[in-house]
């Protein structure tokens, strides 16, 4: 037996499991050091000593052979000891494996609770689209033990691990959770969770919700990190979707056309990928509404056509279902849009963007209440969400068409707060504040609002909205009827 360092250790296997292949740098750099920095001569440090270990070096090169400029690449032969089986391949998605909670206590009421959870949320991790979820026969050959999480993902074939313990007081229950990226060891996520036990449905139900409306957008965001550490030119279409995500998400005109280019790229590399194309068609929209003076009736084209096309490709796809509800409403089919969104929520009621696009829809279609009700609830499911003011600057719209003048002033002021660039709130700002009678307030913010006509006409908003707009900028202004 060799003594060797843990690291040198995840090295080796590393490349024994991927001998197959010439594995780069930034291979091993996220698959055995998860993305940290990790300099050339530590590299090199690490291969020499994964050489010694084997009884190689560097200039037999029998078994870790170097490729010039390109990488390394095991290249002895390999056997398997008798009861020890290979790592399974990841799947060409995300994909998890959601443990059995540690029960800590005797009751067996308590196990009930945390076997309830975890087969709750494999079902509403399951639907979440571009996510592999390991199936809970699977992963109960593994209660009641103590496991090393790096040898659940390589027996399982996943990526990421959720685990969990559950512990409760009389009346009083904790739950804590975590999302691990087992390839790299590194925790993404925590919570813990404390509730009375009134009624022991009800909270499972409710942790339940939270926890899946959460890790979605958690995942996604660890995913735009992974794949921002390979080069463009090796994404597949799915990394290439995430790529593109994160541009759109940087919320600039340059941005964007870069996130539409990595769209298209998804498209290229599998044209039937439901994603690219939705991704693709609300890209090209913010593009119209946000960074082009182009006429607003071009939604109803490229990016409907494209978002119709992404729930033909997959009509289980929640986001292509929102997507396509949102270009609805940009054709002023409010009522379409809205049945269009509440088949969304039906795929995926725990997805924030899905809850965000139904209160969205909802607000401009003339349902007031519920919509301030879903995109406050979108908020909760994600509150660090890169939309967040997206849905804030939704919200504020919705208070003012419902005449909450006061509501919608303060709203809207914290959209300018977190996205400065959004200057057209100063409009609605000072509309509000002109039916309050503070008029002075109101032309500081009308002098704000860049000029464009085409805001005059916004095919999404109601006839009766718009009207309402127009008349609280012309109060604003000082302008006679």
């Amino acid at each position: 037996m060799v003594a060797v360092e843990p690291k040198v250790f995840d090295l080796l296997v590393y490349l024994v499991t991927n001998r197959d292949r010439v594995v780069t740098k930034d291979d091993l750099i996220a698959g055995v050091w998860g993305g940290r920095i990790v300099s050339d001569s530590a590299l090199t440090g690490a291969i020499n000593a994964a050489r010694r270990a084997i009884g190689d070096d560097g200039r037999a090169q029998r078994l870790i052979r170097t490729s010039s400029r390109k990488g390394y690449r095991f290249v002895g032969s390999v056997r398997l000891d008798a009861g020890t089986e290979p790592a399974l391949a990841l799947p060409d998605k995300p994909s998890i494996a959601i443990l059995p909670f540690h029960y800590k206590g005797g009751d067996p009421e308590q196990e009930f609770f945390a076997d309830g959870m975890v087969e709750d949320l494999t079902t509403e991790f399951s639907r979440i689209r571009w996510l592999f979820v390991i199936a809970r026969n699977s992963t109960s050959l593994y209660r009641g033990q103590t496991v090393d999480v790096r040898q659940v993902a390589r027996d399982l074939g996943v990526r990421y691990i959720l685990e969990g313990s559950v512990r409760r007081s009389g009346n009083q229950m904790r739950l804590t959770a975590q999302l691990v990226d087992a390839i790299s060891g590194s925790q993404i996520w925590a919570e813990r969770y404390d509730r009375d036990l009134v009624d022991i449905f009800a909270v499972q139900d409710e942790i339940t919700a939270s926890v899946a409306g959460v890790i979605e957008p958690v995942l996604s965001d660890a995913e735009q990190q992974r794949v921002l550490r390979k080069p463009p030119e090796r994404l597949d279409a799915w990394e290439a979707y995430q790529r593109g995500l994160w541009h759109f998400n940087k919320y600039g005109s340059d941005e964007n056309q870069v996130a539409q280019t990595f769209f298209r790229r998804a498209m290229a590399l599998d044209p039937n990928f439901a994603p690219g194309h939705h991704g693709y068609a609300l890209a090209l929209q913010w593009e119209i509404w946000l960074f082009s003076e182009r006429p607003f009736s071009e939604v109803r084209g490229t990016p409907f056509e494209e978002a119709r096309l992404a729930v033909s490709l997959d009509d289980k796809d929640a986001t292509a279902h929102a997507v396509l509800a949102h270009m609805l409403m940009w054709r002023g089919d409010w009522e379409a849009a809205i049945a269009e969104a509440r088949t969304a929520l039906g795929l995926n009621p725990n997805s924030s963007f899905v809850i965000s696009m139904l209160g969205c829809v909802l607000g401009f279609g003339g349902y007031h209440e519920e919509a301030i009700e879903r995109l406050r609830q979108a908020m909760r499911a994600s509150p660090n969400d890169p939309l967040t003011w997206l849905w804030t600057l939704w919200t504020g719209c919705v208070q003012f068409y419902s005449r909450q003048f006061e509501a919608a002033v303060k709203t809207l002021r914290e959209v300018v707060r977190l996205h400065p660039r959004a200057a057209q709130c100063h409009g609605m700002i000072a509309a509000s504040l002109a039916y309050l009678g503070r008029l002075d307030e109101a032309r500081d913010h009308l002098s704000l609002v860049p000029f464009s006509p085409r805001f005059q006409n916004m095919p999404w908003t109601r006839p009766q909205d718009m009207a309402l707009r127009i008349e609280g900028v012309r109060l604003a202004a000082g302008e006679p009827k």
